[in-house]
């Protein structure tokens, strides 16, 4: 969330960021009512205590004259009635303001791009060329159906719709990717864990999921707990509550975990394929580092991502989100976007974002610099590496030839016990 004393002293400020966002979001006016309401409170609570104070040294002197205080005593009583009213009322103001922080989405960093949709993001780099490809080629759902791989239709009749069973080379396929990601992620330094795959209501609120996104979220029922719509969430909330030592960043994780999202909002969308399921597999990188180095931090992460990509052989761009395009908590994010023959068209493959402090205040996650005498919030950063299913549909699109088949990455070949090519049965 953002900091609380930030917001109460530089409300333009605040007002001005979240215009970037160019979205009905919180209101400021409102904020700014509730903090009137808790000044006033607090000066005339504060004012009654001098007076209570002054009071009992009076009484204290009566008493040793043997005057009657008795008077002044009843009028105490009742300053101390109206001093719990206020205290009350107090603390159900910091409450309001409270809840009004966490559904507040984090300010843009200043070298977030203007604009307030995607077709405002600019291009900030593109890499490889697109494949030459001498035939009309086929979607990946296509050609996963073909090839004997993916089946959509039994996963509907097992689940629902935007589900998928694999089979044979399929599964094979998306288990060698995500072991061939996590290796990469190693080659860098991160830390491979396995988290559970459902958070408590606290981890979520963490990392910004609730309170206000609940209608994305698969909600166990009678249970307070949720399952993962990405592993940044049990991730970044290993160190919640935690004061990390200086030394210790960055600190870099990266775990394979299925994800889960209702995909609300998005009815009618990709309702064909692997691109928007309900449950998907993905390799995530999630970093915590010293804030004057993040920025330098998220440049190095999104690096990390372009690795595996470079040595699948697979086009891509990288592009930067604008203001209106950005995530609830994030204050950047570059986006890689791999090109797709079969559709025709670039689509996400990986998101990487740095939070700042939003993240570490949400979840108290604090480091403490050498020789200070105060901790200090960290900053977070995570980064799809990659999104698994996605980089399967890129692999096959990528690597279909005009007989059927599918050419498979050298990269992956020792992770498929040297199979180069998928044929046509």
């Amino acid at each position: 969330m953002l900091d609380l004393k930030f917001v109460q002293k530089n409300l333009d400020a605040v007002r001005q960021g979240l215009a970037k966002r160019c979205k009905t979001e919180p209101d400021v006016a409102e904020f700014a009512r509730l903090d009137e309401a808790r000044i006033a409170l607090i000066r005339e609570a504060e004012g009654l205590k001098a007076e209570r104070n002054q009071g009992s040294a009076e009484v204290a002197k009566l008493k040793r004259s043997g005057q009657d205080a008795s008077g002044l005593m009843a009028a105490m009583s009742k300053m101390g009635e109206r001093i719990k009213e206020l205290d009350a009322e107090l603390a159900v103001i910091e409450g309001q303001e409270s809840d009004w922080l966490l559904k507040v989405p984090n300010i843009p960093h200043e070298t977030t791009p203007d604009g307030c949709t995607e077709d405002d993001n600019p291009v900030i780099r593109v890499v490889g060329e697109k494949p030459v490809l001498n035939f009309q080629p086929k979607e990946h759902w296509e050609l996963g159906q073909a090839l004997g791989g993916l089946d959509f239709e039994r996963a509907g009749k097992i689940t629902g719709s935007r589900f998928c069973v694999s089979f044979g080379w399929a599964a094979k396929l998306e288990r060698a990717l995500g072991a061939f990601m996590l290796d990469v992620a190693a080659e860098h330094g991160y830390t491979e864990v396995l988290t559970p795959f459902m958070v408590n209501r606290a981890a979520m609120t963490g990392t910004g999921q609730l309170p206000k996104f609940a209608e994305d979220l698969f909600k166990i029922e009678g249970q307070e707990y949720f399952l993962i719509p990405t592993a940044e969430v049990p991730v970044t909330n290993l160190h919640s509550g935690e004061v990390l030592e200086e030394d210790q960043l960055p600190l870099g994780y990266c775990a394979l975990t299925p994800c889960f999202r209702s995909e609300a909002g998005s009815y009618g969308k990709d309702t064909k394929g692997l691109i928007r399921q309900h449950q998907f597999h993905k390799v995530e990188l999630v970093r915590f580092s010293h804030p004057e180095r993040s920025m330098a931090d998220l440049e190095l992460l999104t690096s990390h991502a372009e690795k595996i990509l470079k040595r699948l052989g697979l086009h891509y761009r990288v592009i930067a989100l604008c203001g209106g395009d950005l995530g609830f908590s994030s204050a950047k994010t570059y986006d890689i976007e791999v090109w797709l023959p079969g559709q025709n068209k670039y689509r996400e493959i990986s998101s990487c974002s740095n939070f700042l402090d939003f993240q570490a205040r949400r979840a108290n996650i604090r480091f403490k610099a050498k020789g200070a005498k105060k901790s200090e919030y960290l900053h977070t950063l995570n980064g799809s590496a990659l999104a698994v299913g996605r980089a399967l549909v890129a692999v096959l699109e990528n690597g279909q030839q005009a007989d059927g088949s599918v050419v498979l990455p050298e990269a992956l070949r020792p992770y498929m016990k040297g199979l180069e090519r998928i044929e046509p049965k």
